[in-house]
């Protein structure tokens, strides 16, 4: 049978318009790539000529919060216990980064904050470090993110704001620390001790386990070197730091390895190792962990208080069905006893009074509700508490598995503030019939919080945390006595950030992007002849057509459907062909011969059912049926095995974004 002549002007036509769509798709690449809000060097300039028209410094009293941010700095005034000092941070609302340069303080006795505006200060950033020594603040690092997250700049800048006067000034000195964020800084006496970090080139993330110090008396950096043979951390970013007499310890972190495979994946790897270091000598050693340490996790936060160290919070990432992940976001406090170096969960401690307060608030509603009107006077059902949850309440010492059972606690928005809190439960029967539990109220789980101690006081301020697929970035402020640790005070309660959906069109025209960029070398070769192809099919009978047409959209003939409906095509296909049944369908790289070896009894059945045959006339007709069906079938599985193998390495596409954006956090 010969060649089917070609229809005339048909191929022009269809290469012209695939010229068309190539031009339009470039187009609408180049103007993502040369989009000013993504340009940052033009930004930077662009915020240096503003500061540049400062001339005064101007402090803006009893001014609205800060909105909400994480990755920031807070510290503690060393000249005021009782102010804290917040600098930076970044927020993602769905579409867009946002990162800070603002500096504010916080009366946490007057409860207000005043907002500082300083000719020359820094320029925005987020993920970097503060301390603060004397009445000067000094700060290192950090980042700068372009609104889509594509493009970053690190600083190496160094900067110290006179805490007095309000006046930043940069310290420009050679040997100072590359690049980087994520990266820890603490303060030893009259050093600044500076370890680890990442650096963002586009093609790879560079991560530092160099140190370096930098002498506040002498006004000097140095790069601290590890001698031959010593031992000393591995590279990693988002660890923490914090100094104890004359010990510095580091714990946790995050880095990103490259697995030694054929497609070279990158393995996120999450610390939970925990070193020493000598400052006096600058030698490192590793420290058992001891008593009952938290689970490893990434994002967490730490401070110093007397002889302890505390740790809040922090994520888990668990691997659920197929690819997917589900992040745990955790409100656990730990503490470290620095002195026996012992780990224990740190709980508020139990009031002795619990039941008589239960008493007394029972007898108060019971004298303000009518026995025939179930309403109080503010409208809201006298509630009732179960005996169980009474004495749970009463006897509120856990173990680590009873910590993690509290973290699922509901997550609320109270009079506009984020928290967890326990429910209120009722009770059906027994003395207290109308009491109603105290709420314990206590920060939701979060990470990149900033956590600092102030006259025995422990305050969390924002963070972030996901629900679903939305982040939700925080800046709501707790605070814990640490001396009584009898209940968590919201000081100010978190509003509700804004959030901005990606539309569907935007997810479509990327998903057909990464289709188009699958087929143009497919579409580039083919001719005419797919015309010519679909009339043939139509002289075939029913059954080599339904395996015809399911080839034929498998290998593109469905290229005008979108993903989601050409799966769902080939998920019909697979249903009406059986590809389920095990006993019917070959197993991949399957051959015949191995195919009716397992199956034999399957079509021996069969055969015997329409010819009642036995012995060997019966194993033949079984051959047959399994030769049959399975000449019908290897077109269409070696078809199906091809498009598997291009899902998964289209799956892996599009899920390294949404990988690289969980590292990036985790990094810092």
């Amino acid at each position: 049978m010969g060649k089917k002549a070609k229809k005339p002007g048909k191929g022009k036509e269809k290469t012209e318009k695939k010229t068309a769509k190539a031009e339009e798709k470039r187009a609408r690449r180049e103007n993502k790539k040369l989009s000013p809000e993504d340009d940052i060097d033009a930004i930077l300039l662009s915020i240096q000529k503003e500061e540049a028209k400062k001339t005064e410094v101007h402090v803006e009293e009893n001014v609205p919060a800060p909105s909400p941010r994480s990755n920031c700095s807070l510290t503690i005034n060393p000249l005021k216990e009782t102010e804290l000092i917040l600098y930076g941070g970044e927020f993602y609302n769905g579409t867009k980064t946002y990162v800070y340069g603002d500096l504010y303080r916080y009366d946490v006795e007057k409860l207000e904050w005043k907002v500082i505006s300083s000719p020359n200060s820094p320029p925005p950033r987020s993920a970097h470090q503060a301390v603060a020594w004397k009445n000067y603040l000094y700060i290192f690092g950090g980042e700068f993110t372009s609104s889509n997250q594509e493009r970053f700049h690190h600083y190496k800048d160094f900067w110290v704001l006179d805490l007095k006067t309000n006046q930043w000034e940069q310290i420009n000195l050679k040997g100072c620390p590359s690049p980087r964020s994520g990266h820890r800084m603490v303060l030893y006496k009259h050093k600044i001790i500076i370890f680890g970090g990442f650096y963002d080139t586009l093609r790879e993330v560079r991560y530092y386990n160099d140190m370096y110090v930098f002498d506040l008396d002498q006004y000097k950096w140095q790069e601290i070197k590890p001698s031959p043979g010593a031992m000393w951390p591995t590279p990693r970013s988002g660890f923490q730091f914090c100094v104890h007499q004359d010990e510095v310890l580091l714990y946790g972190g995050y880095f990103k390895e490259i697995q030694s495979d054929k497609n070279t994946s990158e393995r996120g790897v999450v610390h939970a190792d925990m070193w020493s270091l000598d400052p006096r000598t600058w030698q490192w050693n590793k420290v058992k962990k001891g008593g009952m340490p938290p689970g490893p996790r990434a994002g967490f936060s730490m401070c110093v208080h007397k002889r302890r160290a505390m740790l809040f919070g922090g994520v888990v990432d668990m691997e659920v069905e197929g690819d997917a992940m589900m992040s745990l976001f955790l409100n656990e406090l730990y503490a470290f006893q620095l002195d026996n170096h012992r780990w224990y969960p740190l709980e508020l401690r139990k009031e002795k009074s619990t039941k008589a307060k239960i008493k007394k608030i029972s007898d108060q509603k019971n004298n303000e509700v009518e026995f025939d009107d179930p309403m109080n006077e503010e409208g809201l059902e006298v509630g009732k508490i179960e005996t169980s949850v009474l004495e749970e309440a009463c006897n509120m010492d856990t173990d680590i598995d009873e910590i993690s059972q509290h973290i699922s606690s509901s997550v609320s928005i109270n009079n506009g503030g984020l928290e967890a809190s326990s429910s209120k439960k009722r009770q059906e029967s027994g003395p207290n019939q109308n009491a109603v539990l105290p709420e314990v109220i206590k920060p939701c789980g979060r990470i990149n919080s900033c956590m600092v101690v102030g006259r025995d006081t422990l305050y969390i301020y924002g963070g972030m945390m996901e629900i679903k697929d939305r982040e939700i970035t925080l800046d709501d402020l707790y605070a814990l006595n640490l001396s009584k640790l009898d209940e968590w005070k919201c000081i100010i309660p978190a509003t509700e950030s804004e959030w901005v959906e990606a539309s569907e069109d935007e997810d479509e025209e990327d998903d057909e992007d990464d289709s188009e960029d699958d087929d143009n070398s497919e579409e580039s070769n083919e001719s005419d002849e797919d015309d010519g192809d679909e009339d043939d099919l139509e002289d075939g009978n029913d059954g080599s057509r339904k395996v015809g047409d399911a080839v034929a959209l498998i290998k593109g003939g469905g290229r005008n459907l979108r993903r989601k409906e050409k799966r769902a095509r080939i998920e019909q296909i697979r249903a009406n062909l059986g590809l389920s049944d095990s006993q019917r369908t070959p197993m991949p790289g399957e051959s015949l011969r191995e195919f009716y070896k397992r199956t034999n009894l399957y079509w021996q059945m069969a055969a015997h059912e329409h010819t009642q045959h036995t012995g060997k006339e019966l194993r033949k007709d079984g051959f047959d049926l399994a030769e049959s069906r399975y000449r019908e079938l290897k077109p269409i599985l070696d078809e199906l095995a091809i498009l598997e193998a291009e899902q998964r390495q289209k799956r892996q596409k599009l899920l390294k974004p949404v990988q690289e954006k969980e590292a990036r956090r985790k990094n810092k």
